[in-house]
Formats: C-alpha cells, sequence, structure tokens
C-alpha cells in the first residue's frame, strides 16, 4: 500500500455494492494534510457512499481505508476517535434531543464536557459560528428549520477538532452570510494542517475553495487535478462525460395573454400581509427575498399547510385553504424544499413514494390496480433517468438528487393546475438541474401556472417570467420581461430591505410550555390533587390511613412496572408480554416461598425471579433484535408463551405464600409502605440518569433516530438488549411486590398490568414512537391510574367506569402532548 506520510486519508481500490447497484468500482482517492480536496459528480456517482465507507459507516466489500494512519473498516467511532467528522447532507442529528445534547454525543468522549455543563459548553461552541446564531442549546433539534439544523451539523463536527472534516453538500440550506463563515471555518481546519473533503455540486463554490479536485462518474473515479487548471466547464464535462448545454430553456412569448389560473388578493399568514399576486398560464413566476421575509410563508400558505385568511381562486373558482387537502383538490400542489421530512416517505418505496400522490389514477371500481401502480411508476423512473435498481428499491437508498427528481415526478402526476416549487435543484447535480430546468418549463408550457421560490439568484433569472421581491412579508417590486436579470433581482432584494427579518416562534405560549419535558410532571400533579381534593370532599373514607395503607402498594407496584415499560419506550419498543412476566414469576414463586420451605428452596426461588426476568428479556431482544420482528408481534408471542406456562402449571389458584415472605415484602413505616419510598428513589435516579448521564442520552437519541444515534457512537444492539433486559427485570421487582397482594399462585395476576403500564408511561408523557418520555412522569401516571380506580370505587360507579375513564385519559394525554410537540416543530 502506497500510503503516503502526509495523506491523513487514503482509499485504495473501494468497491460497494448494494443490491442490484455497484454504488463503488475500485475507486482510490486521497486525501493531504492541510489541503481542501473538492470531491464532485452527478447524483448517484457515489460520492457520499465513499465518504460513508471512509467514516466506518459502510462496509466495502473490496478495497482499504487508512484514516491517520490506521485502518478502519465499519467502525464509525473509531473513525470518529481518530479524528475523522462528517457533514452529511441529511444531518444526522437526532430530533427529539436538545441542540446541546445533540453536540455532546457528535464529539469524540475525550471532548465531551461534564452533562452538567452542557449546555454552556454548546452556548459557546455556537457562538464560535456567529455570535447572531439564534440558536438556544435547550431547544430541541425538531424545533430547527433547515438551517439552523444544518449550522448545529457543521458546528457539531468542528467541535470535534476533526483530523479530516468532510463535508457533503454543506451550502444547501445555508444563507450567503453562512457560506462565507463556513469557508472561514475551512480556512481554520486547514491552517492547523488538517484536511477538508468538499462534496458539492455548486461548481465555482467548489473552485473557490478547493486546491485538488476529484471526479467520480457512475461509481468510478475519473481523475484527480488541481484546481486551479479547471475550468468550470472542464469540470462540467468531466462530470457527465461530454458537453452539456447549460443553457435555461426558453421563457414564454407572451404570457401576458394567457388566462389567469391562480389569483390571489390581500392573503395574510403568518409571516406575511396583504399579499396580491396573479400567476398565468404558460408562465413561472419567481418569489425572491432574503430568506425569513415571507416568501416561504406564502408558499406553504397556497398549500394548505398554513391556514391563511384572504382571496385565492383557482381557475375563477375560489379556494378556502383550510388544509393541505383543500389546496390538493383545487388543484394546487407542493414542491417542498425540505424533501427529507416533507417530500418523501423514507421505508416505503420508489413506487409507493411515486404513486401516493396521485393514487385515484390506479383505482379500478374503487380498488387499486397494481398493475396500473407498476406501469406508471416505471414510466416515470424512466422518463425523470431516476436512478434505482428497481421500483420496489425503498427511497431513502437512492441519492438526493434522484430523490428529488422522483418527489417532481409524484408531484408533477396529480396534473396540478398551480405548481409551487420550493429550491427546486437543492442537492441536485448539473446534469439534473438542466433537466428539472426543462422539465418545469414544459410544465408551464402545458398550461400549468409554476410559482418558484429560490435562493439562487441566478436560477431564478434565468427561469422565471416574472419576479416577486418579498421584503419583511409583502411584495415591494415586481420585475418583468427583459428586468429579470440576476443583477437586478439581487439589487432589488437587497434595496428593499439591508437588515434580514427573522420572526420569532410562532407557537404560543402555552403550547411551548406544553412541549417540555416539565409541563406532564407538572399536569398530573395538578390532576392528581384536583382528584384527590373532590374524592376526599365526596367520601371523607378517601384520606384514612386505612384506606392509603392499601392504596400506596399498589402505586408501588404498577409504577415499577411502568418504569420497565418506560425504560423500552425510550428506545421505540413495547413489551405485552410484563403483565403474564409478572403472574408467572408468582406461580413459579408459590413453588418455592411457601410455608416450611427449606432455606435452599427459598434462595432458589429468590434467584429464579432474576434468572426468569432476565431470560425473558433476552428473548424478547432476540426476537425483535437479531430475528427482526416488530416488538408488538415478539412481545405478544412471549405474552401467549407465559400465560400458557402460568396455566400449565396452576390451572386454579393455589400454592400459599408464607407469611414471613409476605410480611417482608409489604413492611412498612406507619401507613407509608417501603415499597412506595424505594420507588419514589428510584423514580429519581432514572430521570437523574435519564437526563444526566450517557446512558440516558444514548437510549433518548436512539429511540429519535437510530440511524443518526448509531453514527454518533451509540451501540443500537446493545442498547436494545440493556432496554429489554431492563425491562423485564423491572417488572420481576414489580412481582415481588404482587406477591403480598396476591398471596398465592394465581396465573392471572399480572394480565392486568400490561395496559396500565403503557397507560402510565403514555399519561406521564413517553412518545410511543421513542425518543420522550419521563420515569417521574411515569410514577405519577401510575398514582393517577391507580386513584381513579379507587375514586370509581367510592363514588359507587360500576367497574366500566374505570375503563372509560382510563381510555379518557389516554386520549386526552396523547392529544395534549401530541398537539404541543407538533405546535413546537419548525416550518
Amino acid at each position: 500500500m502506497n500510503t503516503s506520510q502526509s495523506d491523513l486519508l487514503r482509499l485504495d481500490g473501494v468497491t460497494k455494492v448494494f443490491p442490484g447497484v455497484k454504488a463503488l468500482d475500485g475507486v482510490t482517492f486521497s486525501v493531504m494534510a492541510g489541503e481542501v480536496h473538492g470531491l464532485v459528480g452527478e447524483n448517484g456517482a457515489g460520492k457520499s457512499t465513499l465518504m460513508g465507507v471512509a467514516s466506518g459507516a459502510l462496509i466495502a466489500e473490496e478495497g482499504s481505508v487508512v484514516l491517520c494512519g490506521a485502518v478502519v473498516r465499519g467502525e464509525p467511532d473509531q473513525a470518529r476517535e481518530l479524528g475523522l467528522a462528517i457533514v452529511r447532507q441529511e444531518p444526522a442529528l437526532m430530533p427529539d434531543l436538545t441542540v446541546a445534547e445533540n453536540l455532546y454525543l457528535g464529539v469524540p468522549r475525550s471532548k465531551r464536557p461534564s452533562l452538567s455543563t452542557v449546555n454552556a459548553w454548546a452556548a459557546e461552541l455556537l457562538k464560535s459560528w456567529s455570535d447572531d446564531a439564534r440558536l438556544d442549546p435547550a431547544d430541541r433539534v425538531v424545533s430547527l428549520n433547515p438551517e439552523q439544523r444544518f449550522i448545529v451539523e457543521i458546528v457539531k463536527a468542528l467541535a470535534a477538532e476533526p483530523r479530516v472534516l468532510v463535508l457533503d453538500e454543506p451550502t444547501e440550506h445555508l444563507l450567503a452570510e453562512d457560506v462565507d463563515r463556513l469557508f472561514k471555518q475551512i480556512r481554520k481546519v486547514t491552517a492547523r494542517g488538517s484536511s477538508v473533503v468538499y462534496i458539492s455540486h455548486r461548481i465555482r463554490e467548489v473552485q473557490m475553495i478547493a486546491d485538488r479536485i476529484t471526479v467520480l462518474r457512475d461509481g468510478q473515479g475519473q481523475g484527480t487535478h488541481d484546481a486551479a487548471t479547471l475550468s468550470e466547464q472542464q469540470i462540467v464535462e468531466l462530470i457527465v462525460g461530454g458537453e452539456l448545454n447549460r443553457e435555461f430553456p426558453p421563457k414564454a412569448a407572451d404570457p401576458a395573454r394567457q388566462a389567469v389560473v391562480l389569483q390571489v388578493d390581500a392573503l395574510n399568514g403568518p409571516g406575511f400581509a396583504k399579499v396580491s399576486m396573479l400567476a398565468r398560464k404558460g408562465e413561472i413566476v419567481g418569489l425572491a427575498g432574503i430568506d425569513g421575509n415571507g416568501q416561504r410563508e406564502f408558499m406553504r400558505a397556497l398549500a394548505g399547510i398554513e391556514r391563511p385568511t384572504g382571496r385565492v381562486a383557482v381557475n375563477e373558482r375560489d379556494v378556502v385553504l383550510r388544509h393541505a387537502g383543500a389546496a390538493a383538490s383545487a388543484g394546487i400542489r407542493l414542491l417542498p424544499g425540505d424533501r427529507h421530512r416533507d417530500g418523501i416517505f423514507a421505508d416505503l418505496s420508489v413506487r409507493e413514494n411515486f404513486s401516493l400522490r396521485s393514487l385515484v389514477r390506479d383505482l379500478t371500481g374503487g380498488l387499486l390496480s397494481g398493475k396500473s401502480e407498476r406501469t406508471r411508476a416505471q414510466a416515470a423512473v424512466s422518463r425523470f433517468a431516476v436512478k434505482t435498481p428497481d421500483i420496489e428499491t425503498p427511497i431513502r437508498s437512492l441519492s438526493g438528487g434522484n430523490q428529488q427528481k422522483l418527489v417532481l415526478a409524484s408531484v408533477l402526476a396529480s396534473e396540478p393546475a398551480v405548481m409551487l416549487v420550493d429550491e427546486p435543484t437543492q442537492g441536485v447535480d448539473i446534469g439534473a438541474r438542466m433537466d428539472i430546468y426543462r422539465t418545469l418549463r414544459a410544465t408551464a408550457d402545458a398550461g400549468v401556472a409554476v410559482i418558484v421560490v429560490s435562493s439562487d439568484a441566478h436560477e431564478v433569472a434565468g427561469l422565471c417570467d416574472r419576479v416577486l421581491i418579498f421584503s419583511r412579508g409583502q411584495i415591494v417590486k415586481e420585475l418583468q420581461a427583459e428586468e429579470v436579470t440576476e443583477h437586478n433581482i439581487t439589487t432589488a432584494v437587497l434595496t428593499s430591505t439591508t437588515v434580514r427579518e427573522r420572526h420569532g416562534s410562532r407557537v404560543g405560549g402555552f403550547w411551548k410550555w406544553a412541549s417540555g419535558d416539565l409541563a406532564p410532571i407538572l399536569m398530573l400533579s395538578v390532576a392528581v390533587l384536583l382528584l384527590g381534593a373532590f374524592a376526599s370532599y365526596v367520601n371523607e373514607f378517601y384520606l384514612t390511613a386505612r384506606n392509603w395503607g392499601g392504596v400506596l402498594p399498589l402505586i408501588a407496584t404498577l409504577a415499577l412496572v411502568a418504569f420497565g415499560q418506560q425504560l423500552l419506550m425510550l428506545v421505540g419498543g413495547i413489551d405485552l408480554s410484563v403483565g403474564p412476566l409478572m403472574g408467572f414469576i408468582v406461580v413459579v414463586e408459590s413453588f418455592f416461598l411457601v410455608g416450611g420451605a427449606p432455606l435452599e428452596s427459598q434462595a432458589m426461588g429468590w434467584a429464579l425471579v432474576l434468572v426468569i426476568a432476565a431470560g425473558v428479556g433476552f428473548v424478547n431482544w432476540l426476537l425483535v433484535d437479531p430475528v427482526g420482528l416488530h416488538p408488538m408481534v415478539a412481545t405478544l408471542a412471549t405474552y401467549m408463551a407465559l400465560q400458557a406456562l402460568s396455566l400449565m402449571l396452576r390451572p386454579v389458584p393455589g400454592g400459599l405464600i408464607a407469611d414471613g415472605v409476605m410480611e417482608g415484602v409489604g413492611v412498612s413505616f406507619g401507613i407509608v409502605p417501603l415499597s412506595i419510598l424505594v420507588v419514589g428513589v428510584l423514580a429519581v435516579l432514572l430521570e437523574f440518569g435519564l437526563f444526566r448521564r450517557t446512558w440516558g442520552l444514548a437510549f433518548r437519541g436512539f429511540g429519535s433516530r437510530p440511524e443518526a444515534a448509531r453514527m454518533a457512537g451509540v451501540r443500537p444492539r446493545l442498547t436494545l438488549l440493556a432496554a429489554y433486559v431492563g425491562c423485564s427485570l423491572l417488572a420481576g421487582l414489580a412481582a415481588i411486590l404482587m406477591l403480598a397482594q396476591v398471596g398465592s399462585g394465581d396465573a392471572t395476576a399480572g394480565v392486568n398490568y400490561t395496559l396500565a403500564s403503557v397507560a402510565a408511561v403514555v399519561i406521564g408523557g413517553a412518545s410511543l414512537f421513542g425518543g420522550r418520555g419521563s420515569f417521574i412522569g411515569a410514577l405519577l401516571g401510575a398514582l393517577l391510574i391507580t386513584q381513579v380506580n379507587v375514586v370509581t370505587t367510592f363514588l359507587g360507579l360500576t367497574d366500566a367506569w374505570q375503563s372509560y375513564l382510563l381510555g379518557g385519559m389516554i386520549l386526552a394525554s396523547v392529544a395534549v402532548y401530541s398537539k404541543s410537540r407538533q405546535m413546537a416543530v419548525a416550518v
């Protein structure tokens, strides 16, 4: 291996194969210390795949990777520790974690601060990017807009002080001032002897910043060149393998004579006001302005995402934009700018992503015709030259440009009357960009009114027939015909407002508070107090020592199993077997912990609690992770198996638990059982670990976005194993408390705890999708559920009311938490 001593990164003969496609074919690539090395090529050429191999995120079938003198193969954590940091096209951030927590997990362990000071540390890092970054370290990533997410991703990479920094399309979501800041940071990195790999479709940027340029085409290297020796046209020809017509398609001859398709009068909405405009058949209208001045908000309102006030008419028919469905029914369709969040369904196939916006065209007699869907999808893939092994390939495996082309094909398949296009060529190579321009012009020529928002003034000038300049939420200037030039657009934008207007959060104070971690705890506390006050008012026995002496052990039991359920829900799992597991342990103990049993038998019984619980947790993990079953399917199978075993051992209740065991488990101090004190302390310790220990961040990060967590060094298999075994162990501890309540081996004793534990966790603020939760919230949820059961008894209500109220509490909790978290998401 001929590795130069000055090479910080070298890949030799790398070949990477995905199902149906050879992404890399014997590629050799090296990066010298202190240089910026540009890596260019069309979408699907293999650029991101090559860097995925370099970072350890992907394992090559052939070839080698040497990073800072060490061989790397499939270990992202090793690559990070050796000094490689990568900024990906889609930021590898965990949305349910805060900015500070993402930065913490994103740097090598040796560079992490104490979690008690993580917010102050993160604030300093953000300040090193810009004093005006407007990023709060305590904000969740899900609440950030695309530009802010990219800034966090870049700052995370810089914070690692990398020897090799890989930037994959880093400027696609950045404003001009942030691009300048990025270039300054790049120069700082190379000045200290480190290297930068700069991947971009923006050829001019690559020429400005790169020392050398390597070209990839169809997974093969096309040579490495000194950047200064190549013109822009030469680079383009190396990328596409020949000459490329880079002229914009001809504009509409006389659009003013055409019929009006879209008319907007005095439209108002979040971020804009009193906007009036019209768009005719055959024309492309551009919306320009410094980002944050209302043009994107106006477009989202036209798409029905934000509900506006004012008049909108399509083909002379008034439209009420209550929601996106109403806009679509009127013929208004949006090509979103953030395709990863708004444009694609990552886990669905190319075929499904294409057809979802136009399924009505595949219906025959009310039924979906698979043949029609496949035919249309295959035709779209061919027409738009989407590079994919086949139409059943998950769209997440396609390159960004091919994803963009497929989303464009999907929107056009819905045959819109008005097409809204947000950043049409974001992340798209030069060849595909020209194809998209021609497609948009052909769409306009077919009679569709096209409205485009783009941060690229050159693109707006070359593509659009008219341009409307936005400033502070209003249209302040219109450019037509010969006036539509890059110079005039830039001048109009800059002279309309010299200060970028940034909108504050449009989320109401209550919803912002309700989306936080403390909200469920406080709301549950209020609910518990109000319900307790009502119960004590209608029945004075409610507050007696006798009542609470019986209620508190029930709360402790439910809380313990809820803690286990919460541990698993944090990583996106669920365990339906916890109730039967508790019952099975009680049944087993009814053979060992009986009166007169020898000490050896009792010791065996206590040991079996841990062995059985850990074993069931391991089996659940085995079915979910290595085998690949859905958690509900896997744990439902375990549920049925455990219940069957319990009934085999004890067809009817039997085997009285020894009095000494009952007294030991139920020991109390006055009316307060030891169990509730232990559970309370455990809740506090688990809550502290959840937010102030690395394992808590790992659990929440993995549940929020598993792949991003893996790239941050979280070990998926180990995390899932810990969650499943931990859940079963906590259920086993809850079974010990249940011993004192049941008193004998009853196979059905624990069944109700499955639903109750899930309910306690959901009411306590957990997300069923993972990443969010609270152990103190789960304890309060258990308290509220037990309290409701007791209160219904005091009120003389039937057992059915317990189910009604439990269902109502779950619905109310999910509604409030989901709404608040939805409101907190950045638009």
